[in-house]
Formats: structure tokens, sequence, C-alpha cells
């Protein structure tokens, strides 16, 4: 047993309040469990509880045996003087504060099936422990977890860019421009794009945003790819010798050190994501939409985001994806999925974050606006769910699955779930239905 199913035993009040009593006999009982403390010190703040008939306000500490709070050093520490009550699952010997003081000591004690509940989502084989069981609880609870998680999703990606804003000494546009370049990168070549766009500076492009080949010179050229001896079939190549004309200028001028060509990865990828591409359709966004940021503070509706944030590649790269090898003509555009997970991953959390560092908070009404606005994802993580009967009606609560999955459901972290601390803690041991879907689409 792990002593955070003590803990949550405590937060939730599921033990057996008529047996709660300190090792001498006398009777305890909990006003107020206090506030979860999930840092170092008390597990437990500020709670109230009488003893007999005097009442105490202080913190609560909690562990497996009593012996561990020698173990764990707190006689010793100043921090544990303010506990009221140790609470305990087997005592084994009497423990004292840095006065001497001996502590008041309460077994824990609670309903089997609790456990038994907790062990079964802990050992289940199934990626989602809960899959089977959703049936048993209302489904308004799972659309506040899913929209709760999901805000939680949009601030932990707030906090990954508050140092990016930082380097880049709070410019909201640099900022935007380095996440958008990581993005275009995908996975495999997100940390060159970001060091790409590190290196080669928004204020620089913004001198050359008139002249569209000057700007692909700019990032072909950081990036490494004008290298003739990455790409041997450019040497003959007009366009190639265009840039790279126009970069040996302009490295000159900015002084700028280019990255190493051979950084960029191929391999296992769609060609329309080869980095070639992206770096051709970062140019035509950057060209098109500048300042980036300031236009999608004042867009109105996901549709005209859209259209801002949408990018094409020059001519060239309509019927090429390396330099110097035709191929059959395409498009050249992001495309409507590409231009919704731009939006997810770079424009939403920005906003948001945006909106808090500034106390404007309609900027973080937008932000959460835009992702309910969104057409759902479709990927293996959300398949699982989809699998489940849980039908997520816009990117907004997709999101909320996801990290759902991969910050509680992937660490079998149930008990730090909406949903499975209300499964665990119902009034008797769960059985799995015979249809395990809600019926109705979360919306």
């Amino acid at each position: 047993m792990k002593e955070e199913f003590l803990h949550f035993i405590w937060k939730n009040r599921l033990f057996n309040h008529n047996d709660l009593k300190t090792i001498n006999g006398i009777g305890v009982e909990v006003i107020d469990p206090g506030s979860y403390n999930t840092d170092s010190g008390p597990d437990f703040f500020n709670a109230r509880i009488k003893i007999g008939s005097t009442e105490w306000a202080g913190n609560i500490e909690i562990h497996l045996n009593s012996s561990s709070w020698n173990c764990h050093g707190h006689y010793k520490d100043h921090t544990y003087d303010n506990v009221i009550l140790h609470v305990v699952k087997e005592f084994d010997r009497e423990v004292f504060t840095t006065e001497g003081r001996p502590l008041e000591t309460a077994v824990l004690k609670w309903e089997d099936h609790v456990y038994v509940n907790y062990e079964g989502f802990l050992h289940n084989p199934n990626i989602l422990a809960c899959r089977d069981y959703l049936k048993n609880i209302d489904s308004y609870l799972i659309i506040h977890a899913i929209h709760n998680i999901a805000v939680e999703r949009i601030k932990r990606k707030c906090n990954d860019i508050r140092p990016m804003l930082s380097d880049t000494l709070n410019d909201w546009e640099e900022t935007l421009y380095r996440l958008i370049a990581r993005y275009f990168g995908m996975n495999v070549n997100s940390e060159p794009f970001l060091r790409l766009a590190t290196i080669l500076p928004l204020k620089i492009l913004r001198k050359h945003l008139d002249n569209r080949t000057q700007v692909e010179a700019l990032l072909f050229g950081q990036a490494g790819f004008l290298d003739t001896l990455l790409f041997k079939e450019a040497l003959n190549d007009e366009y190639f010798r265009i840039l790279a004309r126009e970069y040996r200028v302009l490295k000159a001028k900015y002084r700028l050190v280019s990255l190493d060509g051979w950084l960029w990865k191929y391999h296992r990828m769609r060609p329309a994501n080869f980095p070639t591409i992206r770096i051709s359709q970062l140019a035509s966004l950057l060209v098109s939409s500048d300042p980036i940021f300031e236009k999608i503070k004042n867009s109105e509706g996901i549709g005209s985001l859209k259209k801002l944030l949408s990018a094409d590649t020059s001519e060239y790269w309509k019927n090429h994806y390396i330099f110097g090898k035709v191929t059959k003509s395409w498009s050249g555009a992001t495309g409507n999925i590409i231009t919704g997970m731009l939006i997810i991953n770079t424009v939403i959390p920005l906003l948001f974050l945006y909106g808090i560092m500034h106390n404007q908070y309609r900027y973080c009404d937008k932000a959460v606006d835009l992702a309910d606005s969104l057409e759902p994802e479709d990927n293996k993580i959300l398949r699982k769910w989809y699998e489940a009967g849980i039908l997520p009606a816009s990117a907004f609560e997709s999101q909320g699955l996801i990290e759902l999955y991969t910050m509680l459901c992937k660490n079998r972290r149930c008990l730090n779930c909406l949903i499975g601390s209300k499964l665990i803690s119902l009034g008797k041991e769960i059985k799995p239905g015979n249809n395990p879907h809600l019926g109705e689409p979360v919306n």
C-alpha cells in the first residue's frame, strides 16, 4: 500500500468516522481535513479537528506506520511542530515533536471495497483502467473532469512557454515566431526548427518581408540547406543559385552563422512534411501575416484565425520536395488539419498566457473559446477513448482527454482523477457493465 492511498482516504473523508480515535481511545471528529499539500512539509495544512471536547487547528501528517515519523526525520524538523494529528495505518511506536511533545496519533480504518476498487484499477490490463466502469457514474462528472483537465493542459503549456518568453525579453511576436517554427518541425524536426528561429530573429526577417525570395534565402541559408554538399542535384538549379546568392550577401550583412544542414531528418516522413516544405510555408506565413500575434489578438472567430495562419509554399516547392529534383505537382498548402493543430499548440497557450500576465482574462476566455470551436483531433490516444464511448465534441475536449491519459491514466494516477476517484469511492465494489458506453457524446 502507498501513502497516497491514505491521503485519498483522508482528503475524501472515506474513513470510518465512528472508529477514528487516538491510540488512547479518545474520539476524533474531523471538522475540516485541511488543504492537501503536494510540496514539502505536512500532508494537509489548516485542518480543524476535535479530540474529545477540545478543538484544534493546525496540520495533519500521514504515514503508513507511526515509526515513519522518525524515519523521515520529522522529530528534528520544526516544520512539523504544528502537526495536531498523526494519522497512520499501523501504530508501531509513539513519536514526538522537536520540543518533546508526544503526538496524538489516530489509526485510519475504511471499508474494504475502497481498496479493492483501487487495487483493481492499478492492476487493470486495459490502457484506460476505468474503461469498462464508466457507465457507473454520471456523464456530467466525466464532462466536468475533461473540461477541468483541458484547462490544466493549457496552463501547463503556458508554463512551458514562459522560459522562451523570458529569453525574448517578453517579445510576444518573437515568442510566437519561435513557437510556430518549433511546431512546423513536428516531433521529428522540432529542435532544429526552434534553433533556426533562435539564430535568425524575427527582427532581421522583418526587414525583408516585402521580398519573399530574401526571406526564403535567409531561412534556407540559416537552416544549412544552401550548402552545395547537401543537395548535389541543386548545383544546376536556378532557384537554388538565386537563394544561395541572396544568402551570401545577407549572411555577411548580419554576420550570421548557419546550422549544419545534416541536422534535419527525413526518415519515415511524408514528403509534404519535409523540412524544406515547412520552411517555405513558414516564409509564407511570415510574409503574409506579420505582426501575427497582434492580428491573433484582434481576430474574430475561428474562421478568420484559420485564414490568418494558413500557409502556402512558393511556386518552386509545388513540384519539388528537395532542391534540384522535380516531382509531380501538389498544392503546397498546409491544410485545415495542420492549421488547426497549429492553433491548438501555439496560439491558444500563448494567448492564454498573455491574458494571465496582463490581467486581461478576456484573452484566456478567447483561448478556451477557440479550442471549443475547433473540431476534435484524431490520434491513437483518442481512439482509446472512442472505444470507451467518450466522444469529444471539440478540440478543447480532445485536448482534455489527451491530458487525462498522458498525466493520469498512463501512470495509473487514478486517485488524482475526478473520474477514477469517484469510481474508487463508490459505496460498493464496482462491477463492469454489459454496455460500457455512455450512449451520448461528450458535448
